[in-house]
């Protein structure tokens, strides 16, 4: 009695360990999708409000807008592509660790440039503002080759697959018209056709003559058929689908 006792309980205690498993699963899965989710408004947001500045305020500011649109977008692209391919190619896993290298960079730039919008000096920023160009080309520049790369590569994938495909489904074509084969090919059982001479009958040989044995399709043979004896219907077989014949009485 106490061991089951002691077994439902440590059942008990597993389906409790277990419920709060998963619901703890479930809370960091929930907002790990809320945490997506605003982190994804927030850069909606924050792109909207740096095309608006990027027209609405020419200048200084529109420019340092213009550098982190720039910036963002293409750092993005990257990392979408590279992520997207590495599902179905491993080789692109030492891609993403330098993509990751380089967003650092990216991040600091943004930062920096962020804060020069607050920045009252704007003559200052004017003259800095072919360093912090420099610096965006050189990041782009890089996120670009990555990106181009990974695109590169999973289309040279494509193109084998598809050439293979191809070679694959000529071949399974010619398969299915094995019959195009066959009526090029001699017929082993087919007899030769003798070529006549002018003046040769059909069915004659090299002398003109007609071989023994041999009969042609439209004309009798040198001898004579024997002529065909009717049958008495009385001596016919008969079967269970016709009737009986009906014999005729002879008159003298």
């Amino acid at each position: 009695m106490e061991a089951a006792v002691a077994v439902f309980g440590l059942l008990f205690v597993l389906f409790v360990l277990a419920g709060v498993f998963v619901t703890v699963k479930a809370v960091k899965a929930a907002k790990a999708g809320v945490d997506r989710t605003v982190a994804q408004a927030r850069r909606t947001v924050e792109d909207t409000t740096l095309r608006a500045r990027q027209f609405a305020q020419p200048g200084v500011v529109g420019e340092l807008a213009q550098l982190r649109l720039s910036l963002r977008t293409s750092m993005r692209a990257t990392q979408e592509a590279l992520h997207s391919g590495s599902s179905e190619d491993a080789s692109l896993s030492e891609a993403i660790g330098l993509f990751e290298r380089l967003s650092v960079h990216g991040h600091e730039l943004d930062d920096e440039l962020k804060r020069l919008e607050r920045e009252p000096d704007r003559a200052t920023i004017a003259a800095r503002l072919p360093e912090f160009r420099e610096r965006l080309e050189r990041i782009t520049h890089s996120a670009e080759s990555l990106r181009w790369a990974a695109r590169d590569r999973a289309r040279k994938f494509a193109d084998d697959d598809l050439a293979s495909l191809s070679d694959q489904i000529d071949v399974e074509s010619g398969a299915l018209r094995h019959w195009t084969r066959a009526e090029g090919a001699a017929d082993p059982l087919r007899e030769p056709v003798q070529e006549r001479r002018p003046g040769q009958g059909p069915g004659q040989g090299a002398a003109g003559q007609a071989p023994a044995g041999s009969a042609t399709s439209w004309g009798p043979d040198s001898e004579d058929p024997p002529a065909i004896t009717a049958q008495d219907p009385r001596t016919q077989p008969s079967y269970p689908w016709q009737k009986a014949p009906r014999t005729e009485e002879t008159t003298t």
